[in-house]
This record gives C-alpha cells, structure tokens and sequence, in this order.
C-alpha cells in the first residue's frame, strides 16, 4: 500500500497548478503554564509564555499543497485589519499566490487557541461573514483565474467565504479542470456537479444518516455520489482509513498507523495532497493512498501543520 515517490513523480507535482478558494483564517496559538485557579471564578490561570501563528481554512488547505511542492494561487476575503495583513505575510512566506479581496467591513477569521501543558483549554473565535460585494469580485476574479490552473480546491467552512459555490463549480467544469470541495453542513445540492467531495465520517452522517454496516454505508455513498454527479466521493474515516466511490465501485485504503498528537487541519493536508496527486494526473485511487499517508503524518503534529515531500518519500 505504500506510495513511493520517484524523480518523476515530484518533479509532476512542481508542475502543478492550484486554485484554492474558500474561508481563509489566521490560527493563533498561545502557549504557557497554569499552576493555580484564578480567584475571580473557577477557571485556569495560565501564564503565556510563547505564541505562534499559523494559515488556518482555506489558506492551511493552501499551504499543504504548497508544502508539497505545487505552484498555488488562493482566492478569498479577508478585513483590512492586522491579522488579514499578517495571513498575507505567511501565506507570501509559504510562496503562496495570494488573490485575497479586502473588506474593511470585516474582521479576519481568527481562531485563538489557549494552550497549557499540551492542553487545550480554550478555543476564541473571531468571525463575520463577508459583503455581497466582497464576494461577486472574487466571483469575477475566480473566473479570470481558472485558465491559469490544473485543478480547484473549494474549502468550505460555512463562514459565508463560498456563497456563490455553485456558480464557481460550474465555471470552473466548464473549463475542464479538477474540482475537489472539502464539505460544511447539511445541504451538499450547492456542490453538484465537482469532481470530488471530500467529507469525514460525522460530515457525511449530516446528510445520508447514520448507516448500518459496510453495505449500508456503500449504497448510501454511491446514491449521494450519483444524486450529485460526481466522479468520485471520498471518506475520511480516521482510525478506519479511507473510502473511495466511484462509478466502478468502492477502495478502501487503511488508516497510516501513528500516534495521533492533534486532528486539526488533517482535512486540509488530505485534500490538498489529493488535489496535488490528481493535477499531476494520478488515478484517483493511488491518489487517495498518498493522501491517506500525508493525513497520518499531519496527525502526529500540533495544531495545522504541513507535510512535506522529505516526508511523503
């Protein structure tokens, strides 16, 4: 089951290209120790001792495939504020083409993480949904850009990034590229029409519900496939691997065993090294293997990290 990557394989994947769209955030990490509770109410008091900031949506998604060697370009709104600026700055460091709009209406996503002993203890999020205008520009921009790419990565995480998701898929068909969506939500009619649709298990249970057993799961993954007219549906399962379906039936491929250390942004690395695979012209099934390695690398890491090709070979 093991990818190996030959001379020809990266030097197909430098030559990629990749448009992604989609909810672009700022990850922020705030690192120290608690050894007391605060006498104010009953919570940690945690003494901050390091921060850092990572690409975190779309722009995580952005930068895996940038990690893995392909030339990417991103599309999406951010505010015109400090951490807007300081998404543009990483994603520039990344060698990420960055086509970001600015709505100075809106505050950059940013999600705030309080970490203390290698624990968690908190999650702040800071998020509006972008302007009508904001979005009808990037709408134009996406279509001025689709000549210039191989394959298209939506990345939705329902902040209001995608309104317009379904005119982009079919522009986007339209032209003959590759279009993979990373899924939010119940309702998956806006994605008809994309080439491939990447839900987990509990993303896929919102909208087929909960099934039975193998079977059950094939024969209500294969209805949606078709009801939506994809080429391929594919499952991330975790612990259980991944499952491919396709008009010619169904692959599973098991889980890279590792330790797994944190699942934040494991989507983000499976989509990007799946798209990353296809633009380079692999079939679907060996991609979905070299996606399946890169997410068990990614899961042994803190936070939204990348895979690298040293890594993948």
């Amino acid at each position: 089951m093991d990818i190996r990557l030959t001379a020809a394989d990266i030097q197909q994947f430098r030559q990629a290209r990749l448009l992604v769209v989609g909810d672009v955030m700022l990850d922020r990490y705030w690192f120290g120790d608690t050894e007391r509770i605060s006498p104010e109410a009953p919570v940690p008091v945690v003494l901050v001792s390091k921060d850092d900031e990572r690409l975190g949506g779309a722009a995580n998604v952005a930068r895996n495939a940038a990690s893995i060697g392909a030339k990417i370009s991103i599309l999406g709104v951010v505010g015109d504020d400090e951490p807007g600026r300081r998404v543009e700055e990483l994603l520039k460091a990344q060698g990420v083409n960055s086509y970001l709009q600015r709505d100075p209406s809106l505050p950059t996503t940013v999600k705030l993480r309080v970490v203390a002993r290698q624990q968690q203890l908190i999650r702040l999020d800071f998020e509006k949904a972008p302007t009508h205008e904001a979005l009808l520009n990037k709408l134009e921009q996406f279509q001025s850009l689709l000549p210039e790419v191989d394959a298209v990565i939506l990345s939705d995480y329902g902040k209001g990034g995608l309104t317009h998701v379904t005119k982009m898929i079919a522009a986007a068909r339209a032209a003959g590229k590759v279009v993979l969506v990373d899924p939010k939500g119940d309702d998956y009619s806006k994605y008809e029409g994309a080439s491939i649709i990447t839900p987990n298990r509990s993303e896929l249970r919102q909208v087929v519900g909960r099934w039975k057993d193998e079977a059950d799961l094939t024969a209500r993954a294969q209805a949606l496939r078709e009801k939506l007219k994809l080429d391929a549906l594919l499952l991330t399962r975790s612990e259980e691997g991944m499952s491919l379906f396709t008009a010619q039936g169904v692959e599973h491929v098991k889980a890279d065993a590792r330790e797994v250390y944190d699942v934040s942004g494991a989507g983000d690395t499976v989509i990007a090294a799946m798209a990353v695979a296809l633009a380079a012209k692999w079939p679907a099934g060996q991609a979905m293997k070299l996606a399946n390695k890169a997410g068990g690398i990614v899961v042994g890491k803190l936070g939204t990290a990348t895979v690298s090709l040293e890594e993948l070979q």
